[in-house]
């Protein structure tokens, strides 16, 4: 079990105050772990970590750039972690159009920053690079992306976390072979669903925010094509690597894909449709694409993922949106602490895991 290895290990993670990094924080913390996270302000209100108090349910929460580089080297050093779960990023494709210099300081420097800083804590074992499915070369085949295909992307932010992939295997070849080093791998998702994300342009959030202030529901790119998973599921699979890495080393500093089964890749349209059924209000407004470039068609293949991790999805995508509706439902409608709602979710997945059996 998860809960075996990570109870007592102290975790460092950047991001922790984004939406992944709450959940992460939250199920490690479940499990026992010591964690100290590392990231800039929440950048939307509301913002699960602050809802959730998070930054006192952990054991150190530290505001700061990891663009700086010697105030993150510093905080590492004094909280000597033995594992690394870096999810610190520019996340958002449509920003990448309006920031692109920021997008890449922080998802291709700031990235490096914490290799680098990583490599000179000698408690660190375990590191797992989190970049996203958009790191590949898109070519919009109606075929998954494997792990050895092609780094790329239209957008400044797919390919910055492209250049993020092929810099992290440049630093694992240049400086992390000895027996003294630690194990990096990278970990690659795809659309990630769950409560607590309140991010611009991201389709579930768009859709509760309007449901929520009762006005029309805009999609703006109904036919395009996507593997939609609950946050839980990818994270599982981070946790899992995480373990492997900790406990068997440079076997498996390699990437791997972390997504859904075929049957939960769904179009844009379905998805908004599913969400408005869950809640059991709202109405779509279909909208022509606009003029920034988006993909019409992306997924990946898990098949080293099963094979060589043993990690299989457990939700498919109706179960992972009802679990996110029910979530958003008991915050505006406070029916229950969200807090305690929040850690059954995490619990409710944690019996429900299917590669645990296998």
């Amino acid at each position: 079990m998860l809960s075996d290895i990570y109870k007592g290990k102290k975790v460092f993670i950047t991001g922790h105050t984004g939406f992944k990094g709450s959940w992460l924080a939250l199920w490690l913390t479940h499990m026992g772990a010591k964690v100290c996270g590392y990231s800039l302000a929440p950048e939307t209100n509301p913002s699960m970590f602050e809802i959730l108090n998070i930054k006192m349910r952990i054991d150190r929460s530290i505001i700061a750039d990891i663009l700086d580089i010697k105030t993150f080297l510093d905080c590492m050093q004094d909280f000597q972690p033995e594992v690394v779960f870096h999810l610190a990023a520019q996340p958002l494709v449509r920003l990448s159009y309006l920031e692109p210099i920021l997008t890449y300081e922080t998802n291709v420097i700031g990235t490096l920053n914490v290799l680098m800083s990583a490599s000179k804590v000698k408690s660190v074992r375990s590191f797992v690079n989190i970049t996203t499915d958009k790191c590949y070369e898109n070519k919009e085949m109606a075929i998954g992306y494997k792990e050895d295909d092609a780094m790329g992307g239209h957008d400044m932010y797919s390919s910055s976390k492209g250049c993020v992939e092929l810099m992290s295997a440049s630093f694992r070849r240049s400086f992390l072979q000895g027996d003294d080093t630690y194990a990096m791998a990278t970990a690659r998702a795809g659309n990630v669903i769950g409560g607590g994300d309140w991010a611009s342009d991201r389709l579930i959030p768009d859709c509760i925010k309007a449901i929520n202030k009762n006005c029309k529901i805009e999609i703006r790119n109904p036919a395009a094509i996507r593997p939609w998973q609950h946050v839980l599921e990818p994270l599982s699979g981070y946790l899992l690597l995480g373990a492997k890495l900790l406990s068997e080393g440079k076997k498996y500093a390699q990437g791997f894909n972390f997504g859904p089964d075929e049957s939960s890749v769904l179009k844009v349209l379905d998805v908004a449709k599913e969400v408005v059924r869950c809640y059991g209000k709202g109405e779509l407004v279909v909208y022509k694409k606009d003029s920034l470039h988006e993909a019409n068609l992306l997924m990946l293949d898990i098949q080293k993922a099963r094979d060589v991790l043993g990690w299989i999805p457990t939700y498919d995508a109706l179960k992972a949106i009802d679990k996110t509706i029910r979530w958003y439902r008991h915050f505006y409608e406070r029916t229950a602490d969200l807090y305690e709602f929040t850690i059954q979710q995490i619990k409710d997945y944690e019996k429900d895991i299917s590669w645990k059996k296998n």
